[in-house]
């Protein structure tokens, strides 16, 4: 099936410049262009005049792509159909199965291509050629800004410089351009270091800007407290943490300090918040949280922080205080959390990570959730789920007699990172429910120390 994408008018291709000549490429772009209009004339074009975004993309998939030739568009840091494209047609060229994603095996030959030709004319040769066709949400819905920043290994030659600039082609209002301007800057990440001063400078002045940090926020790297200093929102997604528990107690330090933090994992569990809250809409049932005395979470193994988000959230609801923490590992990944409730019930909570043959785009979703009560009597069992499978685990498991009432969450159509991004430019700020919940799950992880 071919992907879709919309309608992209180049107003400027990827173009190598110098640091300096930054802001007077980009007012050049704005002289001339050519693009008829069915009266014969030219539409007018707008700059953008929404934000601007930051992307630090330390995963070189799509830099390696564009160099190689596979990949046309923007180098932005930001993935989509185009990207796929790009990678099942290189994964058909070097006869590695075509999944359409970086495998490790994809990365390997892609370096050592990248290697061979990176002294000669072959190194830039993807940037310039075709005509790109953005797969990118963000620029389609709020045209913008973007720096996107490519730390690369190999010896230290200083940063190098690319502006582009293209326009989403809307039918319902083709008569005026709002574009998209895109600077692109590659180096080592002690040159990008070096030249950070120089970024607050590219932001747009009056307008949100936003750090879409693709990697741990590191408290101590010099060019992420210079840029998390200067945006309204830092932006990360813990779906991808190696070590989700000592990245997500970093996030915690980060919130301390006053960095206006948003975490796109956060954003994929609104569904099941919505369904617990609305599960003890009734006032009988509201009345019987109280008596809410056991949680099981099941999620796809690999990656526990939509879980343990999940669980920081509905315990800062419920004014429940941590008090041990243990793991344990095998087929199952098996999480205890212990609890101290008001009138100092104890709470026990579970957390499994369930092995599933089919894994999804985002590693750790959510499967299931029962909450229930050894109070036989209590009207509090709720069984919520996101497939049939994940409910019939559940009632195996005595949640058939402990649950009054199940609900199943929709599957999510826009769980991926360039989707959910371009909800999360809507607002900017600090968070207190994520931040309130992100410190209970922060003093779980702190009685394992």
């Amino acid at each position: 099936m071919a992907l879709q994408a919309s309608t992209i008018f180049s107003l400027q291709a990827p173009k190598d410049i110098s640091l300096n000549e930054i802001d007077a490429e980009l007012n050049q772009i704005w002289q001339s262009y050519g693009i008829p209009g069915e009266d014969g004339g030219l539409p007018s074009a707008t700059r953008a005049t929404t934000f601007t975004l930051v992307v630090y993309e330390p995963e070189e998939t799509q830099y390696l792509l564009a160099a190689l030739g596979f990949y046309n568009g923007p180098i932005d840091g930001i993935l989509g159909p185009q990207m796929t494209a790009a990678l099942r047609e290189a994964q058909k060229k070097h006869s590695l199965p075509q999944t359409g994603t970086a495998t490790p095996e994809t990365l390997t030959v892609l370096r050592e291509e990248f290697a061979k030709g990176q002294r000669g004319e072959h190194a830039a040769a993807g940037l310039n050629s075709g005509s790109p066709r953005i797969a990118d949400e963000i620029a389609l819905r709020n045209p913008c800004r973007i720096i996107a920043l490519f730390p690369i290994a190999g010896e230290d030659e200083g940063v190098k410089a690319q502006v582009s600039a293209y326009c989403p082609i809307q039918k319902q209002s083709s008569s005026t351009l709002i574009c998209c301007e895109y600077i692109t800057l590659s180096g080592t990440a002690a040159a990008l270091e070096r030249i950070g001063g120089m970024i607050p400078a590219l932001l747009i002045g009056g307008l949100p800007k936003f750090l879409w940090w693709k990697a741990t926020p590191d408290p101590n790297n010099g060019l992420f407290k210079r840029l998390a200093a200067v945006c309204n929102n830092v932006i990360v997604d813990s779906c991808n943490f190696n070590e989700p528990e000592s990245e997500l107690l970093r996030l915690e330090e980060l919130v301390e300090t006053g960095v206006p933090l948003a975490d796109l994992n956060w954003r994929r569990l609104a569904s099941w918040q919505e369904l617990t809250a609305e599960a003890y809409d009734s006032p009988n049932r509201r009345a019987a949280l109280k008596e809410i005395d056991r949680v099981t979470i099941d999620y796809e193994k690999g990656n526990p922080a939509q879980a343990l988000l999940f669980l920081g959230w509905l315990a800062s609801r419920l004014q429940w205080q941590p008090v041990s923490y243990e793991k344990e590992s095998g087929d199952y990944d098996i999480t205890r959390i212990r609890f101290i409730a008001q009138e100092q019930r104890q709470v026990e909570a579970e957390l499994a990570g369930v092995p599933v043959a089919d894994v999804g785009d985002i590693v750790g979703d959510l499967i299931a959730l029962r909450l229930s009560s050894t109070n036989p009597q209590a009207d509090c069992g709720t069984v919520i789920c996101s497939e049939t499978g994940g409910c019939m685990r559940m009632e195996t498991h005595g949640g058939a007699q402990s649950a009054g009432l199940f609900q199943q969450v929709t599957s999510l159509s826009e769980q991926k990172a360039e989707a959910l991004l371009s909800q999360q430019v809507q607002r900017w700020g600090r968070e207190s429910l994520f931040e309130e919940s992100l410190g209970v799950t922060a003093n779980i992880f702190k009685l394992a120390n």
